[in-house]
């Protein structure tokens, strides 16, 4: 009844958990929807960031969002097309990909079991289990780091990265979610030391 209540207000969902505070003292379960873009305020935080990259992943880690630094540093999303966007999908087929980390097994394991912790907190959705059928249908590596059922969270952490270009650039990565979209999650990558931070702006400045 409360949802139905809100809906027809047209309540946003900082005010549909506020309406179910009210009614019942409780928020109300969260409701994952599939994701559809950011508002241009939350682009132009991305776009602040100058030497860090940032990214938005929806649950099914399909990227919606970056900045600059992370075209030019991870991947240039825009060069792909919207099906391509997903951090497994990358991690798992992509040979540059693979060739840009420096312990791609451990990612790999990490990032498995991140995703299972997204996907079991939103609930399987017809879209993470297609990609999850497709990942294991054609990776093996998945396949069996999928079977292990190990869950684990990826609020924060290091990452070494092999660029082509500049070499090893050692990251510190933390993770946020974003208010009122439940289904969405920003990861901004920061360049670990003062060396880091100059290779960055050596790739930004095309030298």
């Amino acid at each position: 009844m409360l949802n139905r209540l809100a809906e027809s207000l047209l309540l946003t969902e900082p005010e549909r958990q506020h309406l179910f505070m009210l009614a019942l003292g409780r928020p109300p379960e969260l409701r994952y929807r599939p994701g559809g873009g950011i508002t241009p305020r939350l682009q132009r935080v991305l776009d602040a960031f100058p030497t860090s990259a940032a990214i938005v992943k929806t649950v099914s880690w399909d990227v919606v969002a970056w900045n600059r630094v992370a075209a030019v540093l991870l991947t240039d999303y825009g060069k792909l097309a919207p099906q391509e966007r997903n951090i497994l999908r990358l991690l798992f087929f992509s040979p540059k990909v693979q060739q840009a980390q420096e312990d791609w097994s451990k990612l790999a394991r990490v990032v498995v079991r991140a995703f299972r912790a997204d996907v079991t907190r939103a609930g399987t959705s017809e879209e993470a289990s297609r990609l999850i059928d497709e990942l294991s249908s054609v990776s093996a590596e998945f396949r069996a780091l999928w079977a292990d059922t190990e869950v684990v969270g990826m609020s924060e952490g290091v990452k070494r990265l092999r660029h082509p270009i500049a070499g090893i650039v050692n990251l510190e990565f933390s993770s946020f979610s974003v208010e009122g979209r439940p289904e969405l999650g920003m990861v901004v990558f920061t360049p670990a030391r003062p060396d880091d931070i100059r290779r960055v702006q050596t790739l930004l400045s095309g030298g």
